[in-house]
C-alpha cells in the first residue's frame, strides 16, 4: 500500500464524518435504560448516563425540553427516552439528545403524581389535625372553577335548591391547559384573603389525568394549605383522586356533592330548629317543675317574710337599743310576739285601721295647707310694708318728684357744683323716666 496514495483524514475530518454518519443513522430512537450519575447544573440543562447490564451512553436534556418532563428524574429510575444521537466534536464523544423521558411501566404523570404526593405527605400537608371542619350555615360561599363548564350551573342549582338567601361568589378561571394551575392557586388566595367568604370549593367535573392534572400541580396543593377559610376539593368523578383532595379540609366526590356538603337543607335546618326548640321546652318544663317542688319545700320550713318584716318594723326602736347585751333573748321575744301578732293578723281585718289612718292624713293635710295659707299672707304683708319702705328710701323716688341727676361726660362724674363743669362740656341728665344728653352754653 502506498501511503502517499493513500487518503489521509484530520481527526476534525474522521470526526464530522463519524458525526454524520450517526446523527443520519439514527436521527430518532427510542432508547431503555437506567439514570445514573444524575447532575442538573445552574444552566437548566439535565446530564446523566443511561446505562444497561452491558453498556452506558451519556445523555442530556437540554433546558427547552426540560420544562415538558412532569416528574423528578433520579438515580436508578428505569426510564424510555425519545431523541437522537449526537456528537460532541471537542472531546469526540457521542451522546443521546433527548426531547421525550417518561419512566418505564407507568406514565410519567402518573409517577410526578406519586412523587408530589410522597414529598407533600412528609412536610404535613396532609395531616388530619390541620384540617377544619366546615361551618354549620355559610354566609357566603366561594367557588374557583371554570365559568362555562358543568359544574358550576351543578352546583348553583344545588345551593339555590337548597338554601336560596345563601350568596355564592364564582372566581372564574381555567382549570386545564397551560397556566391553570396558577389561576387556581390565585383564586383560592384571593377568596380567602379578599373574597369575604365562609368557605371556598375549588373543582371541575370529570376527565382524563391530563385533563385534571391542574389540580395535582404544587401551587394549588399549597394555596389549599394556606387558605384562611376551609377549602372542600370537588374534582372530578367519585373514583378520581388529585393532590388537591389530599391537601383539601375536605374531599367531595363530585362537585354536585360539595355543594350539597357545605349547604344544608333550608327545610332540614328548620326542622332541626323546631326539635331542638320542643327539647328546649320540655327541659324548660322539667326545670320549673323540679323548682317549684323546691320552693314548695321550702315553704315549709319558712315563714312568710312579710309578717316578719312588719314585726321588725314595730320593734326596732325597742330592739336596737338592747340588741348589743341581749341578742338571744330579744330573739326568743321577738319570736312569741311574732306568733301574737301572726293570730292577731288573722282575727283582725287591717282595713279598718287602714281607713282610719287615711281620714286623719287626710284631715292633718288640710290643717297643713291651710296654716301655709296664712303663713304665706302674713309674709306678704310684711314683704309689701318693707317694699314701700324701701321705695320710699329710694332716690328713683326723688325723682319722680321733679328732681334729676347731673354727671359730666365723658367720665360720669356726679355735678354738685357748676365750677365742676365747662362751657361747651357734655353732661348727661338723668330723669325719672329716661336720659338726656346736653351741651353746656353757660354757667352761673
Amino acid at each position: 500500500m502506498d501511503l502517499f496514495e493513500t487518503k489521509v483524514l484530520t481527526v476534525s475530518q474522521l470526526t464530522a464524518g463519524i458525526k454524520d454518519l450517526l446523527e443520519t443513522t439514527f436521527e430518532e430512537v427510542w432508547v431503555e435504560g437506567e439514570i445514573s450519575n444524575l447532575r442538573s447544573p445552574p444552566s437548566g440543562h439535565i446530564y446523566f448516563t443511561l446505562k444497561d447490564e452491558n453498556s452506558q451512553i451519556r445523555a442530556v436534556i437540554f433546558k427547552m425540553q426540560v420544562r415538558y418532563v412532569r416528574f423528578d428524574l433520579e438515580d436508578g429510575l428505569q426510564v424510555i427516552c425519545w431523541g437522537r444521537v449526537g456528537i460532541y466534536e471537542k472531546r469526540g464523544e457521542y451522546q443521546l439528545i433527548l426531547d421525550y423521558v417518561e419512566p418505564k411501566g407507568i406514565g410519567s404523570l402518573q409517577l410526578a403524581f406519586e412523587q408530589l404526593k410522597e414529598r407533600l405527605a412528609e412536610e404535613g400537608l396532609f395531616d388530619e389535625a390541620r384540617k377544619r371542619g366546615l361551618p354549620l350555615l355559610p354566609r357566603r360561599i366561594g367557588i374557583v372553577t371554570s365559568p362555562t363548564g358543568a359544574a358550576i350551573q351543578d352546583m348553583l342549582n344545588i345551593v339555590r335548591r337548597r338554601f336560596e338567601n345563601i350568596e355564592v361568589v364564582l372566581y372564574p378561571v381555567k382549570v386545564q391547559g397551560e397556566g391553570a394551575a396558577e389561576e387556581i392557586a390565585q383564586g383560592i388566595g384571593y377568596l380567602g384573603v379578599q373574597g369575604d367568604v365562609d368557605v371556598t370549593i375549588v373543582g371541575r367535573g370529570g376527565g382524563s389525568l391530563e385533563d385534571l392534572w391542574a389540580f395535582n400541580e404544587e401551587v394549588v396543593a399549597r394555596a389549599i394549605f394556606d387558605s384562611p377559610v376551609p377549602v372542600i376539593s370537588a374534582v372530578g368523578h367519585e373514583t378520581d383522586f388529585t393532590i388537591a383532595d389530599f391537601v383539601a379540609d375536605v374531599r367531595a366526590p363530585t362537585p354536585s356533592a360539595a355543594a350539597e356538603l357545605v349547604v344544608q337543607q333550608k327545610k332540614d335546618l328548620l326542622r332541626m330548629i323546631e326539635v331542638l326548640g320542643e327539647r328546649m321546652g320540655r327541659e324548660m318544663d322539667y326545670f320549673v317543675t323540679r323548682k317549684r317542688e323546691e320552693v314548695k319545700g321550702f315553704g315549709g320550713r319558712f315563714r312568710d317574710p312579710r309578717r316578719r318584716m312588719e314585726e321588725l318594723r314595730l320593734r326596732l326602736d325597742e330592739c336596737w337599743s338592747r340588741l348589743a347585751t341581749a341578742a338571744l333573748r330579744t330573739w326568743r321575744e321577738s319570736r312569741e310576739q311574732a306568733e301574737r301578732v301572726f293570730h292577731l293578723l288573722r282575727s283582725q281585718d287591717p282595713s279598718y285601721g287602714i281607713a282610719s289612718l287615711r281620714d286623719g292624713l287626710s284631715k292633718r293635710t288640710k290643717e297643713m295647707i291651710g296654716g301655709i295659707h296664712s303663713l304665706l299672707s302674713d309674709k306678704r304683708s310684711v314683704w309689701e310694708k318693707e317694699m314701700a319702705r324701701l321705695d320710699a328710701m329710694s332716690p328713683l323716688a326723688i325723682l319722680k318728684r321733679g328732681y334729676s341727676i347731673t354727671r359730666r361726660l365723658p367720665d360720669g362724674t356726679i355735678l354738685r357744683d357748676a365750677r365742676d363743669v365747662e362751657v361747651k362740656g357734655t353732661v348727661e341728665v338723668r330723669l325719672h323716666r329716661g336720659e338726656i344728653v346736653c351741651r353746656v352754653e353757660g354757667k352761673r
